[in-house]
């Protein structure tokens, strides 16, 4: 059996056609990402993709399995991650169709996030450190005429 290790790296394999692929060692796992979309996670030596409503379908029709654990106080846990078919860990070629849809329901699912409410400290901070920033120097002038004096008035 591989280690823990040598999976996610074979995993990193599978999945880098279809852009910048990391893994990062989670809950005792790791966790993939394709682009810095969260697309899959591996443990106890299988490989979990992000899925939908759309996708959930053919993870089934595949004999595919929902990613799921107890918590401590045994409560049933199931994320929205399958199972990649047995097949699609042999190669990148047959890793792709899986691994496209694991990146459309990571796109998906970051598109229908709602936007979070602006905070206005950082914006204040923003503000206080643009008028504290020291004026630009002056552009060098080619005339003789003198310099017109400005005063910067606090708001």
């Amino acid at each position: 059996m591989a280690s823990s290790n040598e999976f996610a790296a074979h995993c990193l394999e599978l999945l880098s056609p279809l852009g910048p692929a990391r893994s990062r060692r989670m809950f005792g796992g790791h966790g993939f990402y394709v682009d810095d979309l969260f697309i899959g996670i591996a443990a106890a030596e299988r490989l979990y993709l992000k899925v939908d409503d759309d996708s959930r379908p053919r993870f089934e029709a595949a004999g595919c399995e929902p990613f799921d654990f107890d918590t401590k106080d045994g409560k049933r846990v199931v994320l929205g991650f399958w199972s990649a078919p047995d097949d699609a860990l042999e190669s990148p070629v047959l890793m792709q169709p899986w691994a496209r849809m694991a990146v459309q329901a990571a796109l998906k699912a970051l598109n229908s996030k709602k936007p979070a409410a602006r905070k206005a400290a950082p914006a204040k901070a923003a503000a206080r450190k643009t008028k504290l920033s020291p004026a630009p120097a002056p552009a060098a002038r080619t005339t003789a005429a003198p310099a017109k004096k400005t005063i910067a008035r606090k708001r």
